[in-house]
């Protein structure tokens, strides 16, 4: 899967939908931001991304910038950071050893990790110009990679940061059209246990299915058309960020 294209990709239509709001256009799936601040957001996030690539494990965690406040400046901005982001994703090769904050210390971490970060602010922005999402926005592939990226390395990231699981039970994902399924058991004060598995039918506490778009952008918690029987409460019980 060609990563670096889908930040690149993410990023355009993100940035078309961002100025389609406009920047005090408020974001209904980030309560508390405008469409400026997802903006400074995102500018923040590829900028810091960028060095975090070319710094090595032992050297620690970059520090991170600060992006204008201006609209104008933001915007150019993001795109110088957007593009050094890019220019280094291709430059480095995926396997050097990088810093990064969960998973694998190597380059290619980033590409992933961005990718999936973009895509989802890039429904936030759609969201803020006041449009409904449309019910396919990802293809199968790549939501059901960012359903697994969540799973295996953002959730597990909030339980280093100090969140603590207090449900006990087992939820299944299953993305239906990318024909993949995830047992996830939850225990208080315990780690994540996340397995892929081949069957959907295993009867679970909770069940999270439909396309794969709608389970991604559902652990995500943005709009979508995923579907949940069983016990929800273990689904709020997942350390999502």
């Amino acid at each position: 899967m060609d990563f670096v294209a889908q930040v690149e990709t993410q990023a355009s239509l993100m940035r078309s939908a961002a100025v389609k709001a406009g920047p005090d256009a408020p974001v209904p799936s980030c309560p508390e931001w405008t469409v400026l601040d997802l903006v400074r957001h995102q500018a923040e996030v590829h900028t810091w991304a960028a060095e975090a690539v070319v710094t090595a494990p032992e050297a620690g965690r970059p520090a991170w910038p600060k992006a204008p406040r201006d609209w104008d400046e933001a915007l150019a901005w993001w795109e110088n950071g957007t593009s050094l982001l890019l220019d280094r994703l291709r430059s480095t090769p995926p396997d050097r050893p990088a810093w990064t904050f969960q998973g694998p210390s190597h380059a290619g971490f980033w590409a992933r990790r961005q990718a999936h970060e973009t895509s989802i602010h890039r429904l936030d922005a759609e969201l803020a110009t006041g449009h409904e999402l449309p019910s396919l926005v990802f293809d199968p592939e790549f939501a059901a990679d960012g359903i697994d990226e969540m799973l295996t390395i953002m959730m597990p990231r909030q339980l280093v940061l100090g969140r603590v699981i207090e449900v006990t039970g087992q939820v299944l994902v299953h993305a239906a059209d990318a024909g993949r399924t995830w047992e996830v058991w939850l225990a208080p004060g315990e780690p994540l246990v996340v397995t892929g598995v081949l069957d959907s039918a295993v009867d679970a506490d909770v069940n999270l299915a439909g396309t794969a778009d709608a389970v991604y952008r559902a652990l995500w918690g943005r709009p979508g058309h995923a579907i949940v029987t069983g016990d929800e409460s273990l689904l709020a019980g997942l350390p999502r960020p």
